[in-house]
């Protein structure tokens, strides 16, 4: 088989998108467009220029370049080693996998359960949410056929009666831009979806995109590196879509009732809004929603996890240790994670997500350039990452130490001296910086 069929691609497409689309990605965007008001249009095209260009531009990426180690590697292959590991434990079983359960509960159980009795509700639903995702991970080069002809379709089908409703229920008069969208709206949007994260997925999903599209017969390694090119920009398609409706849900949710952006949230933008239109009904429906979004994410993230862990350590004293096995340690983690420990664990793993995150777009934007520039002064690869990655690492150590309850003021008041470190772009200029460096040790080299 040379190429999979419309019908194919259309099911990876679907498959990619429910693997990126969890709880943050349906909470987001409703705030912004709430927030924003009569400004909601330049917030959104802020919003998805980030939380959609940079992580499908991360599936081209790592795709063109053999994948995320080969891209890792250009820096050396410890390094590639070190940060897979890192970024695999936080968006998996150490962050995003045990929040996909909490957060569902908090959504589709939590209003309808007395507080004496909360704990144990909790324990149930999360037993049988991890069963349930454990049940889809089985094979993860057939994931396609639960979240790409199923799973994916029912939660596009889902948002689609939220946005049918707003358009019936008609718009009023939408406020004025309010909270962080009170000036630069269209700047404040592309910072809030910088804090999506869903880059550091990208740099991943594609591993299990990839076996599913060889196990419709595609053997041609370009080929399949080509179709999941062809899922990635079909799921930045589907993303822009589904922003662009949430944006406008966001904004009539506004005009029927007011947020305080200090302390409400996404899911008090859609409760509001579901509330109004469905009545009681609404809540749970809204839970329904959640739950599909969290579980195909959680199962996604599963395969992801246990596959990378499979194929970087086959052997473990000469014995192989299976991807049913890794598949099973990280469900079992993720489900003591999400009853015992979740707040702590989710405190600590922020700092690090932020601190990979910028480390990701140096990667991703060398990689895109990499036949022009890269190619050229292969030292840039060292440079830039480490200059960056010495600034993400303190910025880190703050944070954690502000977890912690203590401070170091030297170290902030470093990192103030930064251009841009108010709107966490204090590592650009380090980048530029790098880049430099790499340039002139490249040609000292050669």
């Amino acid at each position: 088989m040379m190429h999979l069929t419309a019908r194919q691609r259309l099911v990876m497409t679907f498959t990619f998108f429910s693997m990126f689309f969890g709880a943050g990605n349906l909470i987001f965007p409703p705030f912004v467009g709430a927030q924003a008001g009569t400004a909601a249009m330049p917030a959104s095209v802020g919003f998805i220029v980030s939380a959609v260009g940079l992580p499908i531009l991360g599936v081209l990426s790592v795709t063109f370049s053999g994948g995320f180690d080969a891209l890792a590697g250009r820096v050396s292959p410890g390094f590639a080693l070190l940060l897979g590991l890192a970024i695999i434990l936080t968006i998996g079983p150490c962050f995003a996998i045990p929040r996909t359960a909490t957060t569902s509960f908090e959504m589709m159980v939590a209003p309808f359960t007395p507080d004496g009795s909360r704990w144990i509700a909790q324990l149930v639903y999360s037993l049988v949410f991890f069963v349930l995702a454990f049940l889809f991970a089985q094979h993860p080069e057939k994931l396609s056929k639960v979240l790409g002809r199923f799973m994916g379709p029912l939660l596009l089908v889902l948002i689609a009666v939220i946005f049918v409703a707003c358009l019936v229920h008609g718009v009023g008069t939408p406020g004025s831009p309010s909270g962080d969208y009170s000036s630069n709206q269209m700047a404040r949007g592309f910072l809030d979806g910088y804090q999506t994260m869903d880059l550091l997925a990208a740099l991943y999903f594609g591993i299990v995109i990839s076996a599913n599209i060889r196990a419709q017969r595609i053997d041609d390694e370009r080929q399949v590196r080509l179709e999941t090119a062809y899922a990635g920009i079909g799921t930045g398609a589907l993303l822009v879509l589904i922003y662009g409706a949430l944006g406008y849900v966001g904004v009539v949710s506004g005009t029927i009732a007011a947020i305080d952006p200090s302390k409400d949230t996404g899911a008090t933008v859609l409760t509001n809004l579901t509330s109004s239109v469905f009545g009681a009904a609404g809540t749970a429906f809204l839970g329904l929603v959640f739950v599909v979004a969290c579980l195909n994410v959680c199962t996604g993230l599963i395969c992801t996890c246990a596959t990378y862990f499979h194929e970087r350590f086959r052997t473990v004293a000469g014995h192989g240790v299976t991807y049913r096995a890794w598949q099973v340690v990280f469900t079992v983690f993720s489900f003591v994670v999400s009853n015992a420990g979740l707040s702590l664990i989710i405190k600590v793993s922020v700092p690090v997500l932020s601190a990979l995150y910028p480390i990701a777009i140096v990667l991703v934007l060398l990689a895109l350039t990499h036949r022009v520039f890269g190619s050229r002064f292969p030292r840039v690869y060292f440079w830039t990452v480490a200059l960056v990655g010495v600034v993400a690492f303190a910025g880190c150590v703050s944070s954690l130490t502000a977890v912690a309850g203590g401070s170091l003021p030297w170290l902030d008041a470093t990192l103030a001296l930064l251009p841009l470190q108010g709107y966490q772009l204090g590592w650009l200029a380090p980048a530029a910086l790098g880049a430099v460096f790499g340039v002139i040790d490249s040609l000292v080299r050669r």
